[in-house]
Order: structure tokens, then sequence, then C-alpha cells
């Protein structure tokens, strides 16, 4: 048994990596569903049955808890699983919950009313397919009042990281952010609402200057899970080592992620 980590395809790395530091001790299986990447074009009902087969191959594989490193599936199917999919003993988790906890600056169970907050001004940059289903202004509303939040979709960054076209990525990055900069010309924050995007992270700094503070999600994720297995450590299950799995041939998977990581990582065909 371990903790299962889904993503789309590679972008979930950025999390793994970061949980892995955080909490060395627990054992992962990560599933990449390269085959069918990106989420982020696809409809609402296809991105549902893709995530909801990946999750059920990782209680397969002994995962009592599996963290959707994916904020397309987190934002178009966690919440439909939710309420009708996911078995009793089993846990579910999103991406949203410790970003919208950092920017609110309050706990996801705290349930009193929504309150003003420091930031005002917040960019979006995610798929298109996240950015349709308003999942992050719908969580934030219950939290916080008088916050603006911009989307940008920002087509194509997956695909070139995923193929390793990091020069193309870069590019892209910088002409979705002056889109968005034409519609909000200075905001305070600007939410990576992809697990790819962390990779760009300086690309996302540079394009939108110093005044904006950037939120990457891998570190937010790692405290937010820490502290879930503190209260539920029964989640963690008794593995001993993490397993890598993808959809894709696992040899070019394995050679983009040992690039993504700059550490060998080795995938095996789910």
């Amino acid at each position: 048994m371990a903790v299962g980590i889904f993503d789309s395809g590679l972008g979930g790395l950025t999390v793994l990596d970061a949980v892995q530091k955080r909490l060395p001790d627990v054992p992962f299986v990560y599933l990449g569903d390269s085959a069918h990447a990106p989420y982020g074009v696809r409809t609402p009902d296809d991105i549902y049955d893709l995530t909801t087969a990946a999750v059920q191959r990782l209680f397969d594989e002994g995962c009592d808890l599996v963290i959707l490193a994916c904020n397309t599936a987190s934002a178009a199917a966690l919440r439909r699983m939710q309420e009708s999919w996911i078995p009793s003993d089993k846990r579910v988790l999103g991406v949203f919950v410790p970003l919208i906890e950092a920017l609110t600056e309050r706990q996801w169970g705290d349930n009193s009313p929504p309150r003003e907050v420091a930031v005002k001004h917040v960019a979006l940059f995610a798929t298109p397919a996240t950015v349709s289903s308003r999942a992050f202004q719908r969580e934030l509303a219950f939290r916080a009042i008088g916050v603006d939040v911009e989307a940008q979709a920002c087509g194509g960054v997956v695909d070139a990281i995923e193929e390793g076209d990091f020069v193309l990525a870069e590019a892209l990055v910088r002409s979705h952010v002056d889109a968005l900069k034409r519609k909000m010309p200075e905001p305070d924050a600007a939410i990576l609402g992809c697990t790819h995007y962390p990779l760009m992270a300086q690309a996302f700094q540079d394009a939108l200057g110093p005044k904006a503070t950037v939120l990457s999600q891998a570190d937010l994720v790692a405290e937010s899970l820490a502290d879930y297995l503190t209260r539920r450590p029964e989640m963690i299950g008794g593995g001993t080592g993490s397993t890598f799995l993808t959809t894709g041939d696992p040899k070019r998977v394995s050679d983009r992620a040992t690039q993504f990581l700059r550490r060998q990582i080795t995938f095996t065909a789910a």
C-alpha cells in the first residue's frame, strides 16, 4: 500500500518531488496518463471517465488515498467522483484546496462566512478545461469576498512541456501573460493552476514582473498532505518504496521524467 498520485501526464511530478522531500518515508505510486494527455482540451465527461479509470488503477495498486495532482481533473471530475463514485473506505483529494487555503489564509474546515483577504487581484493561469469549469472561482467565493480573478487559458503550454520543448513553452508563457495583463495590468498574485506550470515558474515570474507573487502548488500540496496524514496516518498504508506507472511509452516517459526532475526516474507500463 502507498499514497497514489495521479496526473494526466508528467506535470504531477512537480507535486511528487515536493511531497517526497517533505515526506521521505511515505511510499508513493505515481500514475501518469500520458497516452491521453493533455486533459485540458477534453470534455468534462471525457475527463471524468479517464480520471476514474486512473484512480481505480491506483486503488487496485493498494492506494487508499489518491491525490489528483492535475488541476483539470480536480476541476472537472473530483466533485462528481466524490458525490457518486468513490468507495467509502477510500479518499481522493484535489490540488485546489491548498491554494485556496494559502490565498485566503484560512483552513479548509473553517466554515465561517466569506471575508475580505489581503489579495485583491488574482491572475489564474490554467488549462482551457480548468478555466471553463470556473471551479477555482467557485471555491474561492465560498471563503473570500472582494477578490477579482482574471483567468487565462494557456493553450499549448502542457503539450510543449510534455514534448520537452521548453523554448516553445517559454514563448507561449510570455504570450499568455501578455494576454492576461491586457485584462489585468497589475495582479497581486498569480496562480499557476496546472501542475506542469511550476516547471516554467521563472518564465511566469519574469513575464509578470517582480510585484506579482507567483503561487505554485507543489510545496503547498506537500504541506497540506503532511498535515492530512498526521491526522489520518492509517491512509499511508504499509508500502516500502515508490512506483512509477504510465499509460504511454515507458522509455520515452522515463527519459522525460528524468529530464524534468534531474534524477533517474523509471516508469513501467500501467
